[in-house]
């Protein structure tokens, strides 16, 4: 046992040399006697002697050296590719030959281990600069809720500069709240002095074989009110336009009258000019009531009282409301959904009204039918009419194209079918001339 110990205590290089000695000891041993037993002076014999045990120590020397050489260089260019540098090549890297295929592999990891660091540094610097570049604080910390890294949104909505933030813990931050809550979520946080409303996402990977925590936070309180101001001004745009409108002839009339009164001696037929423009201005304020009343309509749209309506019944019990036209109905499954029968009568109501008067300016027709497409309840109402010149518009309240219309039954429409959860959708037709209103809905259990 101890001379197995000792064996495996020897280092490669002197296995090889003791191999290199232990291989030409007989090539020894028998020069050495044939220097002895022959006939030669023994100065020579001793001269002879030195020579070959020379020889034999550098010859296994030799071979030493030439084994351990390109041992050293793989192990050279294997820690050279460890730490990082890919530059090194080794030299005499021949297929045909078993070191040289080995140099040749070597030579090949290093060259794909360069394409993959080049790689995984560009994908690093386009994912920082995406990081950058998105409006949305984006956090990253460690096992120990101490920041990591962080966004130029998050650096901004902190107001403090990278380098501060990074190193500081979720609590020094004033963002420990965002472990506690439940995600997707909002979060209310007061940050930088300011408090606000931010849609908090949170997700978990693994660096370094350590777990960690990626912290998305969404201002929603700018959102939606960068939302709520936009809407504001489409409504005072909508309003103004109609009130302008209405006023403006009022006050020209107005105006008039007041001269016509004014005027010494009266005109014969002054009585029946005021009596006219009166009558225009009534008519213009009755116009505008009309407006505001929709306008109202709109706004006060209750939610819905939830009850069992069969499709079928439905759709037959509000075509034949239509009388300036027969409306061609197209059965589909026989289903019963779960809603506000009132409201849905109001949306089939102006789904069909429109359809018709589209048909009677191109002499078309209306059909009315449904489908059911995975849980969803497809109904759809199409005519042959002249179709939609702006679809970008249809749903913006009191716009319209028609000369009595008021410009708000899409509009509530739409507003009955997000109430209960569905959508409503109006496009041209793609094969045929005419327009398609499609009214879709989860089917749920009565």
């Amino acid at each position: 046992m101890g001379s197995e110990r000792r064996h495996s205590s020897l280092r490669h290089e002197d296995e090889i040399l003791i191999l290199a000695l232990v291989t030409g000891l007989p090539g020894l041993m028998l020069a050495t006697a044939l220097l002895w037993t022959g006939d030669f002076l023994p100065r020579t014999q001793w001269l002879l002697t030195v020579v070959v045990v020379v020889g034999w120590l550098a010859l296994a020397a030799t071979v030493r050296a030439r084994v351990m050489r390109p041992l050293r260089t793989a192990s050279n260019m294997i820690a050279a590719l460890r730490e990082g540098d890919f530059s090194i090549r080794a030299r005499g890297s021949d297929p045909e030959d078993a070191l040289g295929l080995l140099l040749l592999e070597l030579n090949g990891l290093g060259e794909n281990l360069r394409a993959q660091r080049l790689g995984a540094l560009e994908a690093t610097a386009l994912l920082r600069r995406v990081m950058d570049e998105v409006d949305v604080a984006v956090f990253a910390f460690d096992g120990a809720h101490v920041l990591r890294l962080v966004n130029r949104a998050g650096a901004a909505l902190l107001s403090r500069p990278r380098e501060q933030l990074l190193g500081r813990s979720a609590p020094e931050l004033g963002l420990d709240r965002c472990f506690d809550t439940d995600v997707p979520g909002v979060v209310e946080l007061e940050l930088a002095g300011a408090k606000g409303r931010w849609e908090l996402r949170r997700r978990t990977f693994r660096q370094e074989g350590l777990p960690h925590d990626l912290v998305v936070l969404a201002d929603v309180s700018r959102t939606l009110s960068k939302e709520e101001r936009q809407a504001w001004q489409r409504l005072i745009r909508v309003l103004s336009h109609e009130l302008n409108n209405s006023l403006a002839p009022i006050r020209s009339l107005a105006q008039s009258l007041v001269e016509l009164v004014r005027r010494d001696p009266l005109t014969a037929d002054w009585r029946q000019d005021l009596e006219n423009g009166l009558g225009i201005i009534g008519t213009r304020a009755e116009s505008l009531s009309r407006l505001m009343a929709a306008y109202a309509r709109l706004a006060r749209l209750p939610p819905p009282r939830l009850d069992a309506v069969s499709v079928n019944e439905w759709v037959r019990r509000i075509v034949v409301l239509e009388s300036r036209l027969i409306v061609t109905v197209h059965s589909g499954p026989d289903i019963t959904i779960r809603a506000d029968c009132g409201q849905l009568d109001q949306l089939l109501i102006n789904l069909v009204r429109n359809g018709v008067d589209a048909a009677l300016e191109t002499g078309g027709r209306v059909e009315v039918g449904w489908r059911v497409n995975v849980g969803q309840l497809e109904l759809w109402v199409r005519d042959d009419g002249p179709g939609l010149a702006d679809e970008a518009n249809v749903f913006v309240p009191f716009y319209t194209t028609k000369p009595n219309g008021s410009g708000i039954g899409l509009a509530l429409s739409r507003q009955i079918a997000e109430a209960h959860g569905g959508s409503l959708v109006l496009r041209n037709r793609r094969d045929e001339r005419g327009c398609e209103a499609q009214f879709s809905m989860a089917i749920s259990a009565t």
